[in-house]
C-alpha cells in the first residue's frame, strides 16, 4: 500500500510529521530533541532504541535509519510528536507546549487505526492523565490509543527486553478482533426510526446508530437481535423483517480494536416507548429517541454507518 506522507514545512517544527490517510499506527514521541531537530528526523539520537525496536518487534522488514522515515507510510506506519518545540530534554517542556485539540484534529484528519505514544509522558502531556502501559480506554474517534515505554536513553531503568515486549504487544494488538453484530432498523407506523446514541466510556465521542449489538457464541442473528432489543429498548418478540444491509466498522472499545460486521434487519412496530431492561450507561448508551426523516436530514450526526440517513431514506421510499 502506498501512502503520500507529509514532509518538512507542513508542521511548525524542524522535525516533520510523517502522516498519511489510513495508516495502521502512528507513533507519537513527546517532542523533538536537539539531535532529532538537527537531523530533521524522528528518534535520531543514535542511543535511542526506537528504530531497533521497530524492526525487532516485526513492524519493519529491516532496521531503518532515521533519514528513511518517509518510507514508513508504505508499511502502514507514521510519526508525529505530542509537542512541536525542540528542547534539550522533555523536562524542559511547558504545559502550553501541548495542544490537545490540534493534536486530535491532526489525528482525525488521517484516521489511523491507532496512535502509539512512545513514553507515558507524551500521553500525559496531552491528556493530563497518568497512563499505564498498553491499550487505553480513551480514543480519538475510531482511533485507538496505546502507550509504550519511552525508547530514550534516559529511560535506561527499563530493559531493552521489557521495551521490546511492549512493542510486540502493540504489534499483536493492532490486528483487529473480528466481531459479528445484529442490528435493527426499527420503524413505527408513522415511518419514524428509533436510534440509539452511543458514547465511549472515556472521552466525549458520541454517535447515533440503530439498536443492536454483538452476537454471542452459539447465537443466531434472530436470537441475538431479540436479546439486544429486549435489553436496549424493552421490545419483546420483535417481528423480524428482511435483511437490509451489512456494513463493516473498525473501532476501539474498552481497550480492544474490533473489526465488526454489522447485519441490519427491518423491524416494524405500530408504536413503542423505549425502556431499557439493563444499565445502559455501562453499555455506553447515552440516549434513545425516535426520529422523523426530516429530523434525520437536518441532524449533523455523526451516524454509524456514515451514510445511515441515505440508507433510511431509500428504505422508507421503497
Amino acid at each position: 500500500m502506498c501512502h503520500a506522507a507529509s514532509r518538512v514545512g507542513d508542521t511548525p517544527s524542524s522535525v516533520p510529521d510523517v502522516l498519511a490517510p489510513g495508516l495502521a499506527c502512528v507513533f507519537c514521541g513527546i517532542n523533538p530533541g536537539r539531535v532529532s531537530a538537527a537531523a530533521a528526523a524522528h528518534f535520531a539520537n543514535p542511543r535511542n532504541d526506537f528504530w531497533r525496536l521497530l524492526h525487532d518487534a516485526g513492524f519493519t522488514p529491516r532496521r531503518y535509519e532515521p533519514d528513511e522515515q518517509f518510507e514508513l507510510p508504505s508499511l502502514g506506519l507514521g510519526l508525529t510528536n505530542a509537542a512541536y518545540r525542540t528542547t534539550p530534554g522533555s523536562g524542559d517542556l511547558r504545559r502550553g507546549d501541548f495542544d490537545r485539540d490540534a493534536f486530535e484534529a491532526r489525528v482525525a484528519g488521517v484516521r489511523p487505526r491507532a496512535v502509539a505514544f512512545v513514553g507515558k509522558e507524551a500521553f500525559r502531556g496531552l491528556y493530563a492523565e497518568r497512563a499505564e502501559l498498553g491499550a487505553q480506554l480513551r480514543s480519538i474517534g475510531p482511533t485507538g490509543l496505546f502507550v509504550l515505554p519511552s525508547t530514550s536513553p534516559a529511560n535506561a531503568a527499563v530493559s531493552y527486553d521489557e521495551r521490546l515486549r511492549w512493542f510486540r504487544e502493540l504489534h499483536e494488538w493492532l490486528e483487529p478482533t473480528p466481531r459479528d453484530a445484529a442490528r435493527a432498523l426499527v420503524v413505527d407506523r408513522d415511518d419514524r426510526v428509533l436510534l440509539v446514541q452511543y458514547r465511549r466510556l472515556v472521552g466525549d465521542d458520541t454517535w447515533w446508530g440503530v439498536p443492536g449489538g454483538g452476537v454471542d457464541p452459539g447465537e443466531t442473528h434472530p436470537v441475538a437481535l431479540a436479546r439486544e432489543l429486549r435489553e436496549e429498548i424493552g421490545l419483546y418478540d420483535p417481528d423480524l423483517g428482511p435483511h437490509l444491509w451489512d456494513h463493516v466498522g473498525e473501532f476501539p472499545w474498552q481497550g480492544v480494536l474490533y473489526r465488526q460486521t454489522n447485519s441490519t434487519y427491518l423491524v416494524r412496530v405500530d408504536t413503542h416507548e423505549p425502556e431499557a431492561t439493563i444499565d445502559l450507561a455501562a453499555e455506553g448508551v447515552a440516549d434513545i429517541r425516535w426520529w422523523t426523516l426530516d429530523e434525520l436530514g437536518a441532524a449533523e450526526g455523526p451516524f454509524a454507518p456514515a451514510d445511515l440517513v441515505e440508507r433510511v431514506r431509500t428504505i422508507l421510499a421503497a
